[in-house]
């Protein structure tokens, strides 16, 4: 095959590329939000405890953090649209689900709970965009971008757990439940047609489809793409997860976006359940901490660049932890609580940037990979924390509200330690 021109052949653009990929991200990730803005609300005829509770607004995160894994990998052999769309009509189908249960049946009772936690998981699907989104938008982009381009996509996309917290409630006192979830499939079906007809794989992609050989230094000459996928989906897991930094940034990331999870779905009913306010305040506080950590995640991404991750994580770490521990302290202090919400927005939505600023840093033969696993089983702390705050609450009463939040202090600390280690066994080596 002779030898390619320095003009790059690939439709689309990075800029183009960012916002399709934001934008799937932005519909996969309102289904975390599916029950747990009105979850207050269906307690009443569920009749389930705590403990039960957090586990179905926490289920979501379930089935789109295990995707996560193969599913980021999956990238690295054949791009992120087919991923996407894959994991957006899942989502649909969930929300489908639920839309034709309440229109059924009305208001849900305890026999309906296994059906909600599996529609919930089901609905979860689309979490799973996140980590193909990450080594697709990191193939557009060079090295010294990918910082800010990551932030903007993490960022953006992340407000859709506060916005649907704010408008579901909304939707829901105003419409009905069956009505509030049809609007949301219709919305969910037209962003997701939309990107199967414009989205575009990244250069190389592209190239390999229209059958071209392209050796990776004259792609990087002519797109701009410094990153080439290894283009065998298995053999990326099996790198990434050999190398043990991997599993460092997987821990920090438990910390700064599954928390982020955990608390976008135990704050209405802890507003609720432990101040007495109503539903829709509720929904207003909660999308005061899922916009704001969303926003500051764009800031934290453009901070990293700049200041580098290291420095970022370590901050961010910290301001979890001691978030954490004034939460625990606030005991019935409404407005001192908002404020500590405010606190622990900070340090996960400037973590949740960072430690993406340092997967390609510390795991760079493996991006795809190591995106899976970070991005997937970090995420299952949106799972994990919800039923066991709810099993305090459960173990303790109405004082567990509050000493639920003792979780991240401990698990900051150890993060802290384990940062330690990260600095001084460096960044890791391509090979």
């Amino acid at each position: 095959m002779g030898e390619k021109p320095a003009v790059c052949l690939a439709a689309s653009s990075p800029r183009a590329a960012l916002g399709w990929t934001t934008l799937a991200f932005f519909i996969g990730f309102a289904g975390v939000s599916a029950f747990g803005p009105v979850l207050p609300r269906l307690r009443q005829t569920l009749d389930a405890g705590p403990f039960w509770l957090g586990l179905l607004a926490a289920s979501p995160a379930l089935t789109g953090s295990l995707l996560r894994i193969p599913c980021g990998a999956l990238v690295d052999r054949y791009g992120g649209k087919r991923p996407v769309l894959f994991l957006l009509l899942l989502a649909a189908a969930g929300i489908a689900g639920i839309a034709v249960l309440f229109g059924v049946v009305g208001s849900p009772r305890a026999e309906h709970l296994p059906l909600l936690l599996g529609l919930a998981m089901l609905c979860g699907c689309g979490l799973a965009v996140f980590s193909v989104g990450v080594p697709a938008v990191s193939y557009w982009y060079p090295q010294r971008r990918q910082g800010t381009a990551l932030a903007l996509y993490g960022g953006l996309g992340n407000l859709a757990p506060g916005l649907f917290a704010l408008l579901l409630p909304v939707l829901v006192n105003h419409f009905g439940f069956t009505a509030a979830y049809l609007l949301w499939l219709v919305g969910l079906l037209a962003a997701t047609l939309a990107i199967g007809l414009w989205m575009k794989d990244a250069p190389y992609f592209q190239y390999r489809a229209m059958g071209l050989a392209v050796d990776p230094q004259e792609l990087r000459r002519a797109c701009g793409e410094e990153l080439v996928p290894e283009g065998k989906a298995l053999a990326s897991i099996r790198r990434a997860g050999r190398d043990w930094r991997t599993w460092v940034l997987t821990y920090f990331y438990l910390i700064t976006f599954g928390g982020f999870i955990a608390l976008t779905v135990w704050f209405p009913t802890f507003w609720v359940e432990r101040f007495e306010i109503s539903l829709v305040g509720a929904g207003m506080l909660t999308a005061l901490f899922s916009l704001s950590a969303s926003l500051l995640r764009v800031v934290g991404g453009i901070v990293a660049d700049r200041l580098g991750g290291e420095p970022i994580v370590a901050a961010s770490l910290a301001a979890v932890g001691l978030g954490g521990a004034a939460m625990a302290l606030a005991q019935h202090a409404f407005t001192a609580s908002v404020l500590v919400q405010g606190m622990l927005a900070l340090g996960m939505g400037f973590g949740n940037a960072a430690v993406f600023k340092l997967a390609p840093r510390y795991t760079p033969a493996a991006v795809g990979g190591a995106a899976g696993i970070i991005g997937g089983l970090g995420a299952l702390g949106g799972f994990v924390l919800p039923p066991l705050m709810g099993g305090i609450v459960r173990a303790a009463g109405p004082a567990g509200y509050g000493a639920g939040f003792w979780i991240f202090p401990v698990l900051s600390l150890i993060a802290l330690l384990l940062f330690y280690r990260l600095r001084r066994g460096g960044p890791g080596i391509p090979n």
